[in-house]
C-alpha cells in the first residue's frame, strides 16, 4: 500500500487544492477587514477616581497622560517612532502602556513612553493603559528594569541605568542585579563604563566603538592614552583583539625603554665623585634612549652642606 505524502514535500496545490489560490482560500473576504485595528470597548477613564486596580485595560484620555520623570532612555529615535506610530495607523496598539496615578486628573507612565509618544503622532485622543498603584521608588524600579529588559538602550544607558538603581533605590550591587536579572559580575563590568572619559563614553553611546574595546580601553590608567586610542580604533576599524595587540606592543615598547642600560664610563664617574658626599649611597638608572634617573640619599643636613660648599667652592 503507498502511503500519502506528507510534510514539506506537499505542495501548496496539494494543500489548497488544485487551482485554487490563496483568493479561493479566503473566498471575497477583504485582507484590510480581516486585520482589524485593536479596540477597547467600554473602558475609557475619564477621571482618576473610578479607576480600579485590576487586570483590565483602561482607555485615557491623552491629555491626562505625562511622561515618566525617571525615564531611563535619554533620546527617542525620530524614524523609529515615525515606523511604529505607522503600525498602530494599521493595528493599534497591540501592547498597552502602564501607568501609575498621580493625582485626580494625571497619570504619568510607568512603561511604554515609546509607544505614548507614536500613539500621539497617530493623534488617538484616548491610550490604553493598565493602571498600578506606587511609589517613586518603585515606579523608579519599574521602569528602569522594564527598559532594561525590554528597550534597545545603549550600553552607557544601562550602566546609568544601573547607577540609579543602587544610588537612588538604595540597592547593593546584588540586589540590583537580581531586579535585573544579571549576574553581579556582569552588572560591575557594566557600571564601570562610567569610568572612561565622557569623549569614549559618547563614542560608545553611537556605536563608534563596542563595549569589547571599551572593556580593554579600562585597562588603560591613562586617561588622554584611552582617547588616542579610541580614535586609533575609530580610524582604523581596529577589532577589540587588534586593539588588544596594539596595547601588547606599546608596553613591551614601554617595558623595553624603562629597562635599566649599561652605562658608559663617565657615569661611573658621576657617581663616584658624587658619593663622596653622601656616603656612597647614590644610584642612577639609565634608559635606552639616553634619559634616566639620578637618586641621592643623605643621612643629615651636614652631607648636604658640605656637598654643597665644595660645589660652589667648585672643588667637585
Amino acid at each position: 500500500m503507498s502511503r500519502q505524502q506528507r510534510g514539506l514535500g506537499k505542495g501548496l496545490d496539494d494543500v489548497l487544492g488544485k487551482g485554487k489560490g490563496l483568493g479561493a482560500l479566503l473566498g471575497d473576504k477583504d485582507l484590510s477587514q480581516i486585520r482589524k485595528p485593536v479596540d477597547y470597548v467600554n473602558k475609557s477613564v475619564v477621571s482618576t477616581d473610578n479607576a480600579k486596580n485590576s487586570a483590565d485595560i483602561m482607555l485615557i484620555p491623552v491629555e491626562m497622560i505625562e511622561p515618566n520623570p525617571f525615564q531611563p532612555r535619554m533620546s527617542f529615535d525620530s524614524e523609529t517612532l515615525e515606523e511604529l506610530a505607522d503600525s498602530i495607523r494599521t493595528l493599534g496598539l497591540i501592547q498597552p502602556i502602564t501607568v501609575r496615578r498621580k493625582n485626580s486628573d494625571r497619570y504619568q507612565i510607568i512603561s511604554g513612553e515609546r509607544r505614548f509618544r507614536a500613539c500621539r503622532l497617530t493623534g488617538m485622543q484616548e491610550i490604553p493603559a493598565y493602571i498600578i498603584d506606587t511609589n517613586d521608588q518603585g515606579m523608579l524600579e519599574m521602569a528602569i528594569v522594564e527598559n532594561i529588559q525590554r528597550e534597545d538602550l545603549d550600553p552607557i544607558e544601562v550602566a546609568m541605568s544601573y547607577e540609579r538603581l543602587i544610588n537612588e533605590c538604595n540597592l547593593t550591587q546584588e540586589q540590583m542585579a537580581a531586579r535585573v536579572g544579571k549576574k553581579r559580575a556582569s552588572v560591575t563590568n557594566t557600571l564601570r563604563l562610567l569610568k572612561l572619559p565622557a569623549k569614549i563614553q559618547h563614542d560608545l553611546k553611537v556605536g563608534l566603538l563596542n563595549v569589547g574595546h571599551a572593556k580593554v580601553l579600562l585597562g588603560i590608567e591613562n586617561p588622554e592614552l584611552q582617547e588616542a586610542l579610541c580614535d586609533l580604533v575609530i580610524k582604523e576599524g581596529l577589532s577589540v583583539r587588534e586593539l588588544e595587540k596594539k596595547i601588547k606592543r606599546l608596553e613591551d615598547q614601554k617595558t623595553e625603554d624603562d629597562k635599566p642600560q649599561d652605562l658608559p664610563d663617565e657615569y661611573f664617574r658621576v657617581l663616584e665623585v658624587m658619593g663622596r658626599y653622601f656616603g656612597n649611597d647614590i644610584s642612577l638608572k639609565r634608559g635606552k634612549n639616553g634619559k634616566g634617573t639620578m637618586t641621592i640619599r643623605f643621612s643629615s643636613d651636614e652631607e648636604v652642606r658640605k656637598f654643597l660648599e665644595a660645589f660652589e667652592n667648585s672643588k667637585i
